[in-house]
């Protein structure tokens, strides 16, 4: 299954860098026909998502490789790194677009749009938003945190196109709407960069156990134990695709070694089975105010 998923992330990835690559030629050619700044940036928006998409194709094919020796857990962790490098990547391009928008408002730089730069706009506004529910439909199917982030990339280039492409029939009537375009895409890929890094950020941090899963992995245990186990001091380590779970539970002290450990391979069992997690238990001594 996970080699299944791998293909459908490199292939999506190879569709995005193959657009991504036509629309920069046409953005960067109907920037530079009508001098502006804003679908310059654009252009480099765009380009950037072929960069990124680049990086989903690695961040997946490495994360689709087995456990080894020295990677006990696998490699899903690799799609978590590439989604932050887009991200970071995203943020840099934000900032030198914004730092060009400035200057050219304080040097009162005007743009006459035409044709060109309307036409290409709006291909590219349709062209982006088809590969963001491409990646979106492809990340879903997969599983795969990363082609979501770069759908939301694609998201943010179709998005920041329609400012444009507004902008662009406001050109005539105002000299400064090219300047502050820039500053809107810039500030748009800026919060693109963030949502794409928070999520991934906090899973290669590591996070708390979730309450929801914590209530069914109690309700799978109360299941298939004829007992009150207690379970309790939950962690969850996540990578990629692979979860892994530790947990405490109590049993009586004169209970066999082999009775215990009997109970805990029914709890991993039972958890495997119905939610794909891989789980170490550690037992302790029930006492009596523990039963209290």
């Amino acid at each position: 299954m996970r080699s299944k998923n791998t293909r459908m992330i490199v292939t999506a990835g190879w569709v995005s860098v193959i657009v991504n690559l036509v629309l920069f030629a046409l953005k960067y050619w109907a920037g530079i026909v009508s001098g502006s700044i804003a679908i310059v940036a654009d252009a480099w928006h765009t380009l950037s998502d072929s960069v990124s998409s680049i990086i989903v194709i690695f961040g997946a094919t490495l994360a689709g490789k087995p456990a080894d020796d020295e990677h006990p857990f696998g490699h899903g962790r690799a799609e978590h790194i590439a989604a932050v490098i887009i991200g970071v990547l995203l943020a840099i391009i934000a900032f030198e677009f914004l730092l060009q928008s400035v200057d050219r408002l304080r040097s009162h730089t005007a743009v006459h749009y035409g044709m060109v730069a309307k036409v290409v706009t709006v291909v590219s506004i349709l062209a982006k938003e088809g590969l963001a529910q491409y990646a979106f439909g492809v990340g879903r199917k997969a599983q795969s945190s990363v082609l979501k982030a770069d759908g939301w990339h694609h998201r943010s280039d179709a998005l920041s196109s329609i400012i444009i492409l507004v902008g662009i029939f406001l050109g005539g009537y105002f000299w400064w709407i090219d300047g502050v375009l820039g500053i809107l895409v810039a500030i748009l890929i800026a919060y693109t960069a963030y949502e794409v890094m928070k999520n991934d950020f906090s899973l290669l941090l590591g996070e708390s156990a979730d309450p929801t899963m914590i209530a069914q992995i109690r309700e799978l245990v109360d299941a298939n134990v004829d007992r009150e186990v207690y379970p309790h001091h939950f962690h969850m380590h996540r990578y990629g695709h692979h979860t892994e779970l530790s947990c405490h539970i109590k049993l009586p002290p004169e209970m066999t070694l082999d009775e215990a450990h009997h109970i805990c391979s029914i709890i991993e069992d039972a958890i495997e089975k119905e939610l794909g997690i891989m789980t170490t238990i550690h037992p302790e001594p029930l006492t009596m105010s523990n039963e209290d």
